[in-house]
């Protein structure tokens, strides 16, 4: 009779456990999405040298962080430093984004790593690319990047 109890709890608990992560996963499904879906309109934003729209991808908060080839903290800084480095549409180039890879960390964060791709004319600065690590959080307006990583790829000795 134990035998039997035992391996009546034992099945429940695979059946609960199952069906609680298919639906988590459905749910990461979901959120990975919207995540996605962010990124690729900052892309558009990007290539249209939108820059104020391109930034709503970003939490307006003094709170974020972007580090690059300098470290900015708040969004007012960071939209600064885009301005100042990408001041004409020349200079923006066409954004790619490639091997994006979303990780949740429970319900309210995530982080994406990917890689970025500039193609620009020789007078827009060159090609140029790397890499990054984002960390998102899910606020009422959808999800907001709150920290930025980026690493420009190492440019060739001449």
């Amino acid at each position: 009779m134990h035998r039997f109890v035992r391996a009546s709890v034992l099945v429940t608990l695979i059946i609960f456990v199952g069906s609680t992560a298919a639906l988590a996963q459905g749910g990461t499904n979901a959120e990975s999405a919207a995540i996605l879906a962010m990124l690729h309109r900052q892309a558009d934003d990007w290539n249209r040298g939108d820059l104020d729209a391109f930034a709503t991808g970003y939490k307006r908060s003094p709170d974020i962080l972007f580090m690059g080839r300098t470290i900015r903290r708040g969004y007012d800084q960071m939209l600064a430093g885009y301005r100042k480095s990408f001041p004409t549409a020349e200079a923006m180039g066409k954004l790619t984004f490639s091997d994006l890879e979303v990780q949740p960390l429970g319900e309210h964060f995530a982080t994406v790593t990917g890689r970025f791709h500039l193609e620009r004319t020789a007078a827009g600065g060159g090609d140029a690319g790397g890499y990054y690590l984002l960390v998102l959080e899910k606020t009422p307006e959808g999800w907001k990047i709150v920290r930025d990583d980026t690493t420009d790829d190492p440019h060739p000795a001449h």
